[in-house]
């Protein structure tokens, strides 16, 4: 097997095996940027948890601790070897005797659990909701709606991070009296009749929110990177990809031509390495240089919880030229003291990133995505990007319910309630995760993430946390294969502003039950005081018990 660059040791030592399913070096830092601590030793299993002082490091400033866990696997749901039959050697030119094992996996596992998938709503997604009873007389091949909604669900897996998905209140009726005069649709591109004045002022507000010259919006989130990042590159140009990173920019990068080389996640010394070779060595054959370097990365990992070391990131983008794509779906609106997202949470110039995106789907409550950054790259933009020339424009209710909830957020409406949120937020996603780890399951991601994901290894224990959980009124999101590695199965749970301590606590207690049941208490470890925060003054008084 031939190493890609994404496979190669980072350090150019020989590559360690990965042990029970834990990547070596996962959360790295580029040595010349950062110098590691020496580290006292650990007892067995303990977990892995790095955490940067909130001082400046080799001129890469922290304003503040940055903690993140990945607890390494326990033996007990480990698969260390996996003998999947498959054909002799001498059989090899005969007609295959087993189909791939990505059919396998669907014929024999993803059809018996499906049901956990797909769940169709009849409500709007807030911190409860309601939903539509399925039945399945074949094993989950057809589904039968049996009439009987379930209500008050408590919802734990929509990215309604500040609450603004809801049916009432000043974002909705923005966007009733809206419709009323403009409509529901456009019917035309924003370089023909699609252009609103709405869609101006929805530009003007978001750049003035991240503190930019220009941005751009979009009508749908995925296409924002997938049809924006083959304008910004093309052959002859170098894109370096974070492993974890979306489906979206993933599929962008294929669009656009350019060579991609994968560096291991949130690891500067593999990031260094790369752009150390694309410089020294350039182009293959030719050895001319890189029309330019992209580095793609997300603000918040919707899989791992993580948050990008940006810091580090912009000062190695700075070092060797390159320039910096930052993808923050998940973090814009809920992250940062003023909900600016990743560059507002770490207190950087956002002039440092070169092209900031994001959506409207998650915080916002709404649809769509952005571009943002100087006025050139826009304006280039608006020629050149697919999603701008032959994509309809925006719907104006839709425009709305973005610039009525940022308006909260940045405090123009009059009042603290979007402030409040982000702040609500904040206390919640600490509290949550704490609360999970103390019960003894395994959490992944950084502290402040709003996303959580919780460990459950095995396949079939999606399915059984899954019904366990809405049996008890509770709806959880399950992650697997192909989506995850197949023994590092998770429950993600999303946390929102709209959940009030009440619901938080019967949903941990609920939690705490079913992983008893189900046995996804892997943790080992006692979890260990957390660093002082200047922010964790105001959690939840009981955080501590």
């Amino acid at each position: 097997m031939t190493e890609s660059p994404s496979t190669k040791p980072a350090n150019g030592d020989v590559c360690q095996r990965v042990k029970n399913g834990l990547k070596p070096e996962r959360n790295g830092l580029a040595k010349s940027l950062y110098r590691c601590h020496e580290k006292k030793s650990k007892h067995h299993g303990q977990p892995e948890e790095e955490e940067v002082n909130a001082t400046s490091h080799h001129g890469v400033p922290y304003s503040r601790p940055f903690v993140e866990s990945y607890e390494q696997t326990p033996m007990l749901p480990a698969i260390e070897r996996c003998n999947i039959a498959g054909e002799k050697e001498e059989q090899r030119d005969f007609v295959p005797l087993y189909q791939d094992f990505e059919n396998f996996y669907t014929r024999n596992i993803y059809i018996r659990i499906r049901d956990n998938w797909n769940r169709p709503l009849c409500g709007v997604p807030g911190a409860k909701m309601d939903l539509l009873e399925r039945t399945s007389p074949d094993y989950n091949w057809t589904f039968v709606r049996s009439g009987r909604v379930l209500q008050d669900v408590i919802n734990l897996g929509s990215y309604n991070y500040l609450g603004f998905a809801e049916n009432k209140g000043p974002c909705a009726d923005a966007a009733a009296e809206i419709t009323k005069k403009y409509g529901v649709g456009v019917a035309s591109t924003r370089q023909e009749l699609g252009n609103l004045d709405r869609h101006e002022e929805l530009e003007k507000l978001v750049a003035r929110f991240l503190g930019v010259e220009s941005a751009m919006s979009f009508g749908m989130g995925f296409a924002t990177n997938s049809m924006n990042i083959p304008a910004l590159s093309g052959k002859g140009c170098l894109l370096l990809s974070d492993e974890l990173n979306h489906a979206s920019l993933v599929l962008g990068a294929r669009l656009s031509g350019s060579t991609i080389r994968v560096f291991k996640h949130n690891n500067m010394q593999s990031l260094e390495k790369l752009l150390r070779e694309a410089i020294v060595h350039g182009q293959p054959r030719t050895h001319r240089p890189w029309k330019k370097i992209l580095i793609v990365v997300e603000g918040i990992y919707s899989m791992e919880g993580s948050i990008v070391r940006l810091p580090e990131m912009i000062a190695l983008k700075k070092r060797y030229k390159a320039y910096l794509y930052l993808d923050e779906a998940h973090s814009i609106g809920a992250l940062g003291p003023r909900g600016r997202g990743v560059v507002d949470y770490f207190g950087l110039d956002p002039c440092d990133v070169d092209v900031m995106m994001g959506t409207f789907t998650k915080s916002f409550g709404a649809a769509g995505g952005y571009i943002a950054g100087k006025r050139e790259l826009i304006e280039y933009l608006r020629s050149h990007s697919h999603s701008a020339v032959y994509a309809s424009s925006m719907s104006p209710p839709v425009v709305e319910q973005v610039i009525t909830s940022m308006k909260c957020i940045m405090g123009e409406d009059g009042t603290t309630i979007g402030c409040d949120r982000v702040h609500q937020l904040a206390k919640n996603a600490v509290y949550f995760r704490r609360k999970l780890q103390k019960m003894g399951f395994i959490i992944y991601g950084n502290e402040d993430s709003p996303v959580v994901p919780m460990m459950l290894y095995m396949p079939a224990k999606i399915a059984a946390f899954s019904r366990e959980m809405l049996k008890r009124n509770i709806g959880v999101v399950g992650v697997g294969f192909p989506a995850t590695p197949i023994i590092e199965s998770r429950a993600r749970f999303c946390i929102s502003a709209a959940h009030t301590k009440d619901v938080l606590d019967r949903a941990l207690s609920v939690i705490s039950e079913v992983g008893d049941l189900v046995n996804l208490k892997y943790s080992r470890q006692k979890i260990q005081p957390s660093v002082a925060r200047s922010f964790d003054d105001n959690v939840f008084e009981d955080i501590d018990d």
